[in-house]
C-alpha cells in the first residue's frame, strides 16, 4: 500500500459578466461552471470532491476547520509570538462564546453541508459506478472527519445529514450526544472502508485509502475511551479502540521509518510510516511552513516556537531525564547527548542549519538583538526544525512538503495505551519500544510497569507527536491540563562569554491560565442566538 498525501484544485467560482452583447451573454464561460453543470458530469464531482479535503488537517489555513500549529501554541509545546488565530485567548483562560480561537463550528458545517448534498445528488450523476463508489467512500471519510472534529472540540453537536433548503421550516436542531455523535462517526468510517481502494497512483495519488479510515477510527475511538469522554472507565470502550487500532497495524504496506535520519520522516513524502498527509502547492498561505516556523537570522517569521517547558521534557540520550541526577545532564552544555529526536525536532543555539550554526544568543544572528531582522525572532529562544526544509528557497516559492495527517507511530502509540488500559502491559510495552527502536530514534527500552508505564506511554506521545496537533487533545482527554496547562510557559536567554562558552537563564515567559471550562470549547454565541435549542458546554453560561 502506498502512502497518500493530499493536493486538489478547488472548485471554479462562478464568474460575473459584464456584455452587453445578447450572445456574449447567453454563451457558457468555459473556466466556469453552475451547480447543474457539476452534477451532470463526473470530472466536476471529482472536482468538487477535491475542494473538500481542505476540511483536513494543515499547516494553516486562518479560520480553517483543523489547525495544524495553532493546537501546537495553545498547549504547553509551544508558543505563538504573534497571537495567530487568537491562541492567546486559550493561553490566558480568556476563551468564551463570543471570544474564539480555533472555532471550527461553521467551517466544519459548511463542510458537512456540501458531504450531504453530494449524498443527495451522486445517485442521479451518470458515469462508472465504481468511481462513485470510490467517490462516496472519500466523502464519508471526510464528513466522518469534521464530526469527529467536531465531537473532540465541543461535545456532542447536532446531527445533521439533510441539506435544508428556504422550504424548510425545522431548520433548528438541539444537540446530539458524544456517544450518538460518535456512533455516526464509526458508522460512516465502517461503511466507508469496502468503498476505497488500499492505494492509489498517478493522478489519484493523495485521496482517501482505507488506512486513513482506519487511522481515524483508532482516533476516534481511542479519544471516546479516554477519561474525558469516559468517565468511568468502561472497559469495553478501551477494547472498542485497541480493536480498532489493531485493524490498521494488520493494513497491508505500512511499517515504521526505518532511514537514518528522523527529520527526513517529515520531508520523504512517501515513506510507508505516512498513511496519510495534506500536500502544500508552495503558492497560498497553506504553503507558508518554512517561512513561518524558520529564525529571523534566515529571513524567518518565527511564528510559532517550541517551549523550554518541551526542550526539557526531551530525554537524555540514556533514556533518563534531565531532572534525574543520574542522567549525565550538564546544564552548561544542556542540549548534548539528547534524545535523538531533539537534534531533529528543535533548532537551538549551536545547530548546524543552513549552511551555519543556529546564534539564539544575545547579539546573535537569530536573537531578538539580531541584525538582522530582529522583529522576527523567537521568543523562547528556540524553533521548530520539524518539518523545516532547508533546500527550500523561502524567497522563490511556498513550501512543497506534506503535512502529516495519520502515520503509523500514532497508530502503534494508540495501541500501547489501549493495551495499558486493558491491563496487558507486556504488549503495551512492546509497541512503545518500537516506536523508541527505530534506527533514527534508537532510544532505550522502557521496562517501568504500573503507573509508570502509563506515564512514559503519554510522556513518548509528547516529544514524538509534538507539533503535530496531538498534545492539546491528548491533554485533555486524559484530565491533566489543569496541570500542564496552568505552568508558565518558559524560554531561555543566552550570553556569549568571553571564551566562547554559553550562559544559559531560564525564564517565564507567558503566564498560562486553565480552567475547568476549557476541556471543551464554547459553543459560538452566534450559533446559540440563531438556535435557541442549543444548550452551552458547562462553565461558559
Amino acid at each position: 500500500m502506498k502512502t497518500i498525501s493530499i493536493c486538489f484544485l478547488g472548485l471554479l467560482l462562478l464568474t460575473n459578466l459584464n456584455s452587453c452583447k445578447k450572445d456574449f451573454l447567453d454563451r457558457k464561460p468555459l473556466d466556469s461552471y453552475s451547480e447543474l453543470d457539476v452534477w451532470t458530469d463526473l470530472n466536476l464531482v471529482q472536482t468538487f470532491i477535491n475542494s473538500k479535503y481542505r476540511a483536513l488537517p494543515h499547516f494553516y489555513n486562518w479560520g480553517a476547520a483543523a489547525n495544524g500549529p495553532g493546537l501546537s501554541a495553545a498547549s504547553d509545546e509551544g508558543y505563538s509570538k504573534f497571537n495567530y488565530e487568537s491562541v492567546f485567548l486559550w493561553n490566558k483562560g480568556e476563551i468564551s462564546p463570543d471570544n474564539l480561537s480555533m472555532d471550527s463550528w461553521t467551517p466544519d458545517y459548511g463542510f458537512i453541508r456540501d458531504c450531504n448534498s453530494f449524498f443527495e445528488k451522486i445517485g442521479a450523476v451518470k458515469g462508472d459506478e465504481g468511481i462513485k463508489k470510490r467517490m462516496t467512500g472519500e466523502m464519508k471519510f471526510i464528513r466522518a472527519w469534521c464530526y469527529f472534529n467536531l465531537i473532540s472540540r465541543y461535545g456532542g453537536v447536532p446531527l445533521i445529514t439533510k441539506v435544508y433548503n428556504l422550504s424548510d421550516t425545522d431548520f433548528l436542531a438541539a444537540r446530539n450526544t458524544y456517544a450518538e455523535c460518535l456512533a455516526f462517526v464509526v458508522k460512516e468510517l465502517d461503511e466507508a472502508i469496502p468503498m476505497l481502494p488500499d492505494s492509489y497512483s498517478g493522478k489519484d495519488l493523495g485521496r482517501a485509502t482505507k488506512g486513513a479510515v482506519l487511522a481515524l477510527k483508532s482516533r476516534a475511538l481511542l479519544y471516546a475511551a479516554s477519561a474525558l469522554n469516559n468517565p468511568s472507565n468502561d472497559r469495553a470502550k478501551w477494547q472498542a479502540a485497541a480493536d480498532a487500532t489493531k485493524a490498521m497495524l494488520d493494513a497491508p504496506g505500512f511499517g515504521l521509518y526505518t532511514g537514518s535520519d528522523y527529520k527526513q520522516l517529515f520531508l520523504e513524502k512517501f515513506n510507508r510510516e505516512i498513511i496519510m498527509s495534506y500536500g502544500m502547492n508552495g503558492t497560498d498561505w497553506e504553503s507558508s511552513l518554512d517561512v513561518m516556523i524558520a529564525p529571523n537570522g534566515y529571513h524567518g517569521w518565527s511564528v510559532y516556537a517550541p517551549s523550554q517547558n518541551l526542550v526539557d521534557d526531551f530525554e537524555m540520550k540514556n533514556g533518563k531525564m534531565i531532572s534525574d541526577p543520574a542522567s549525565g545532564y550538564d546544564p552548561a552544555n544542556p542540549y548534548l547527548n539528547r534524545d535523538p529526536r531533539f537534534n531533529a525536532t528543535i533548532l537551538y543555539n549551536g545547530t548546524p542549519f543552513r549552511g551555519r550554526n543556529a546564534e539564539y544568543f544575545k547579539g546573535g544572528l537569530d536573537s531578538p538583538q539580531s541584525p538582522v531582522e530582529d522583529w522576527n525572532a523567537s521568543l523562547t529562544g528556540y524553533n521548530w526544525r520539524k518539518y523545516a526544509d532547508e533546500s527550500h528557497d523561502m524567497d522563490a516559492t511556498g513550501s512543497t512538503q506534506n503535512w502529516v495527517i495519520f502515520r503509523l507511530a500514532e497508530v502503534y502509540l494508540n495501541y500501547a495505551e489501549a493495551q495499558y488500559e486493558l491491563g496487558n502491559e507486556p504488549e503495551a510495552r512492546n509497541y512503545l519500544n518500537l516506536v523508541r527502536s527505530r534506527p533514527s530514534v534508537n532510544m532505550p527500552p522502557v521496562t517501568a510497569g504500573s503507573t509508570a508505564l502509563r506515564d512514559a506511554i503519554r510522556h513518548e506521545r509528547e516529544i514524538e507527536l509534538c507539533f503535530e496537533g496531538h498534545r492539546f487533545y491528548d491533554v485533555r482527554r486524559w484530565k491533566i491540563a489543569a496541570i500542564t496547562e496552568n505552568k508558565a510557559i518558559r524560554g531561555v536567554n543566552i550570553t556569549k562569554n568571553q571564551n566562547g562558552s554559553f550562559s544559559y537563564a531560564y525564564f517565564d515567559l507567558q503566564p498560562r491560565k486553565f480552567l475547568e471550562a476549557h476541556y471543551l470549547f464554547p459553543i459560538p454565541k452566534y450559533e446559540t442566538q440563531k438556535n435557541k435549542l442549543l444548550t452551552q458546554n458547562p462553565g461558559y453560561q
